[in-house]
C-alpha cells in the first residue's frame, strides 16, 4: 500500500451529505475522485502537447479515439 498523508478540505454541508450518502468510506472515495482528475488533467496536457507538435487530431483519428474508449468495434466510418 501507497503511503498517505493526512489534510483537511473544506466541503459545502450539502455535497458531504450526499458523499456520506453515498460511502462510509469518505477518504477512499475522495483519494478515487482526485486520482481520476489527476489522470484527466495529465492526459489533456499530453494531448495539447501532441496536437502543437503534430496538429489538430482528424475527425477519423477522434472517430477511432472515441471507439476505442467506449469499447465499440465498430468501424467509425460505418454508419
Amino acid at each position: 500500500m501507497s503511503s498517505t498523508t493526512r489534510i483537511t478540505v473544506t466541503l459545502p454541508s450539502d455535497q458531504v451529505a450526499e458523499l456520506r450518502k453515498l460511502t462510509d468510506n469518505v477518504s477512499g472515495y475522495v483519494a478515487e475522485a482526485v486520482a481520476r482528475q489527476i489522470r484527466h488533467q495529465l492526459l489533456g496536457d499530453d494531448l495539447r502537447r501532441h496536437e502543437e507538435e503534430h496538429g489538430p487530431f482528424s475527425d477519423e483519428e477522434l472517430a477511432e479515439a472515441r471507439a476505442k474508449i467506449s469499447g465499440s468495434s465498430q468501424d467509425p466510418d460505418a454508419a
